[in-house]
């Protein structure tokens, strides 16, 4: 089972904290990334990850090491392109750190269908029906969640980066079968940032909600691929960005 939490010493007494550590991420035995993430759905977020680069588009083979201290998963190929001699370093705080131009995160994606029709108030009810136990423990990790379009929770995915949280997740649709996301949405537990947008553009999904505030490049990508981005989502209100033709108004609003 990974360890997804550790116990360390505050103040002289036991507190609990997330676990941090490296993840390489090979094809075919080639080292091609390594991120920092929590230990957990390793296959997932390696999916995920590979999905968003545009380097699959289907389920790939993954192979993941039987000692989980090594930290190594590695996918069968062979990638949609030859990724040439590029490779990716991810923090646990960025998705896209250290790419040197707009260019090289450019999203290869079709503009999005029409979606599903929402209102506004299951909006900003989203990020409150995202069950995160181990943030509740330590207070460290992002969430992503797959919502239908009636709120139903579907998958949740919890990790110390909000990008892999967000991989792990579109992973997990991806070896469902549930990609693209034509009729689902997403919830983020944090702020709304490019590589978000990027991650749910490639993916499909219509609808993106976070609980922070957006980045104007983010508002920016959402608008060119006709996404619905709608941030601050707490209690009964939700700011809506683009796409408010997805948006039915509240009851009395």
């Amino acid at each position: 089972m990974p360890r997804m939490v550790a116990s360390v010493l505050r103040d002289g007494v036991r507190d609990e904290v997330a676990v941090e550590e490296p993840l390489e991420i090979r094809v075919d035995g080639a080292p091609l990334a390594v991120t920092m993430r929590t230990p957990g759905n390793d296959d997932e977020l390696a999916l995920g990850f590979l999905h968003g680069e545009g380097l699959i588009d289907s389920p790939h083979e993954v192979g993941l090491t039987e000692d989980l201290a090594a930290n190594i998963v590695d996918i069968a190929g062979p990638l949609r392109h030859d990724p040439g001699a590029r490779r990716f370093y991810t923090t646990s705080s960025c998705g896209i750190c250290g790419k040197g131009a707009l260019e090289e995160v450019a999203v290869h994606a079709p503009a999005l269908g029409a979606g599903p029709l929402v209102d506004r108030a299951l909006l900003a009810s989203l990020p409150a029906r995202l069950r995160q136990p181990t943030f509740e423990r330590t207070g460290g990790l992002h969430a992503t969640g797959l919502f239908s379009a009636t709120g139903e929770l579907i998958v949740v995915r919890e990790d110390v980066g909000r990008h892999n949280a967000m991989d792990k997740v579109i992973g997990w649709a991806l070896g469902n079968g549930r990609v693209p996301l034509r009729d689902s949405i997403l919830c983020v537990s944090g702020r709304l940032a490019f590589e978000l947008v990027q991650k749910a553009a490639v993916a499909g999904a219509p609808i993106l909600v976070g609980v922070g505030a957006p980045t104007s490049l983010a508002i920016e990508l959402a608008a060119d691929r006709g996404m619905t981005l709608a941030g601050f989502a707490r209690g009964d209100r939700v700011n809506v960005y683009t796409g408010a033709e997805r948006v039915r108004p509240s009851a009395g609003a």
